[in-house]
C-alpha cells in the first residue's frame, strides 16, 4: 500500500489576495487582488495579440508572424477585434484603476530626471504611495493612446466611410500611436522584472514582501502597517 502524497502548505498569502489587498500575511503584503490581476492580464494578452497580427499588415519584414495566426488573411480579420477587445479590457482598467491613479503635485517632475534617478535607486522619496507618479503618468497616458488607437483603427477599418485626408491622418496616429505604446510597454515590463525585483511576483501571486513596499512604496507601507494596528485594536 502506497503512503499517501504529502499536502503542500497552505499558502494564506495567496489565498487572501483572491478578494483582498492593502492587508498584511506574515511577511508579505496584498497588493493586487485576483481581479485586479485578471484585468491587467486581460490588458497584456489583447495588446500582444495586437501587436503579433498587426505587424505582419505593417511590414512585410515581420511577415512571419502571420503563420502564428494562420496567415496574413487571418491576421486581417483578427487584428480590428483584437483591437476592440484591448480597447474594452483597457477601459475596464482605467475604471478600476482610477482612484488610485489621481494625479499629486509634483507628478510632473516624473517625467524629467526624476524618474532616472529613482531607477539608479539615487533618490529616498519617503512620500511615494501605492504608485508612484511615473506609473501614474503611465496609466493616464496608456488610456489616451488606447482611445487614439481605437479611433484611428475604426477609421481604417471602414475606410471607404471617410474622406482620403482624414483617413491619412488615421494611419499615422496609429503608426505613432503605436510606436510610442510599444516603447512603453518594453520599459514597463523591464521595470517590472530586472530593474526591480519582486515587482512581477505582484502581478503573479498579488504579493510583495515587506522589504519590497518599504523600499519601493514606503507611504503605502506606512499606510497598511497603520491600517493593520488599527484593525487590531
Amino acid at each position: 500500500m502506497s503512503a499517501a502524497r504529502p499536502q503542500r502548505p497552505f499558502d494564506t498569502a495567496v489565498v487572501a489576495a483572491r478578494d483582498r489587498e492593502n492587508v498584511i500575511v506574515g511577511n508579505e503584503i496584498v497588493r493586487h487582488r485576483l481581479v485586479s490581476r485578471v484585468i491587467h492580464w486581460s490588458v497584456a494578452v489583447t495588446f500582444f495579440v495586437c501587436v503579433f497580427t498587426g505587424m505582419p499588415i505593417w511590414t512585410p519584414v515581420f511577415g512571419w508572424m502571420a503563420h502564428l495566426f494562420g496567415g496574413l488573411t487571418v491576421c486581417r480579420l483578427l487584428h480590428p477585434w483584437a483591437g476592440v477587445a484591448f480597447f474594452l479590457a483597457s477601459g475596464i482598467m482605467f475604471v478600476h484603476w482610477i482612484g488610485d491613479m489621481r494625479l499629486e503635485p509634483g507628478d510632473r517632475e516624473w517625467l524629467g530626471p526624476k524618474a532616472f534617478a529613482y531607477m539608479r535607486y539615487e533618490t529616498e522619496d519617503t512620500d511615494i504611495g501605492k504608485y508612484n507618479g511615473g506609473q501614474r503618468l503611465f496609466f493616464w497616458a496608456a488610456g489616451l493612446g488606447a482611445i487614439g488607437l481605437l479611433l484611428s483603427g475604426l477609421l481604417m477599418w471602414f475606410p471607404r466611410a471617410f474622406p482620403p485626408l482624414l483617413l491619412e491622418f488615421a494611419y499615422l496616429i496609429h503608426d505613432v500611436t503605436f510606436i510610442l505604446f510599444a516603447v512603453a510597454i518594453v520599459f514597463h515590463i523591464c521595470v517590472g522584472t530586472a530593474a526591480e525585483p519582486g515587482t512581477f511576483g505582484s502581478m503573479v501571486r498579488g504579493t510583495v514582501t515587506r522589504e519590497w513596499a518599504r523600499l519601493h512604496h514606503p507611504r503605502w507601507y506606512r499606510d497598511v502597517i497603520s491600517g493593520e494596528e488599527d484593525r487590531r485594536r
